[in-house]
């Protein structure tokens, strides 16, 4: 059974999202329902529903930054039991419909099937209509060969979110153009466009490019609020790629996906939620 999360502020489109889905999805779990984006992201990391719902104007974290905390969540594939059964705990991450009442976020990458949106209050027919491609998005990723990325896991979707959030908050500071980073003694400003890639792990940021690396205390999750993601692409939890390094993607004997880097010698691994970045490979 598929389940699901709600989440909006207003308890009455809650409940009114609820039915419709009754009425379209009869199938459907609803398994919790968020007030905030904040409590949409808790929910998630400990229910893990396989869809969530999310408003985009919620006081606190907006529906957006909501959808980015969630794509940085860890995903993992369900363990084998011994008897030849996947364990119910795996859990590959979600998909992400956004719900709206305002009709200008319904940007065209919305229609070109970057990730699915309702206006509100829902309607039965365009309901269904989200239904049924959310669904077929489902059933492509479970099927046999390469899975399709999860929609938060794609660069259009990054893009996406960078404009909805530019709509939302329209005074929000631009994008980085240097990266203030410690170089041995040193403070350095490195200019953006020089990084070769990010990589994180519990305190710092390294700052890789083809001539020195530096540290930054700035986790990846912020670095994907403040950089222009037209120029980096997330592979891992925990990296983000320049894609004009990118010089090509290849398979190691365990079959993980591993990027090279112009000018770098280290390969990069793609996290299982990201393989569909490089499909075909």
């Amino acid at each position: 059974m598929t389940r699901a999360l709600i989440a909006d502020d207003e308890r009455l489109m809650r409940e009114q999202l609820r039915a419709r889905l009754a009425e379209v999805w009869p199938e459907l779990e609803i398994v919790a329902e968020a007030k905030n984006g904040a409590e949409a992201v808790q929910l998630t990391e400990q229910l893990h529903p396989d869809l969530v719902f999310l408003d985009i104007r919620m006081p606190g974290m907006t529906g957006v930054d909501a959808a980015r905390r969630i794509a940085q969540l860890p995903t993992y594939e369900p363990v084998p039991d011994g008897a030849g059964n996947d364990d119910a705990e795996g859990w590959p991450g979600c998909e992400i419909v956004f719900v709206t009442a305002y009709d200008e976020y319904a940007v065209e990458a919305f229609e070109q099937g970057v990730v699915d949106y309702v206006l509100k209050p829902a309607e039965r027919e365009r309901l269904a209509l989200t239904v049924q491609r959310v669904r077929k998005r489902m059933a492509q990723r479970g099927g046999n060969g390469e899975p399709a990325p999860l929609p938060a896991h794609t660069p259009d979707m990054q893009q996406l979110l960078q404009k909805l959030a530019a709509q939302l908050n329209p005074g929000a500071p631009p994008k980085l153009k240097w990266i203030q980073a410690t170089v041995g003694p040193q403070i350095q400003m490195i200019p953006v466009e020089d990084v070769l890639f990010f990589i994180s792990d519990e305190k710092y940021t390294r700052v890789q490019t083809a001539t020195l690396e530096a540290l930054i205390r700035k986790p990846i999750k912020e670095l994907i609020e403040e950089l222009d993601m037209n120029l980096f692409w997330q592979i891992h939890r925990s990296t983000l790629v320049n894609t004009k390094a990118i010089a090509g993607v290849s398979r190691d004997l365990r079959g993980r996906q591993l990027v090279a880097v112009k000018g770098h010698p280290e390969k990069l691994e793609v996290s299982r939620s990201f393989t569909g970045l490089f499909k075909g490979m």
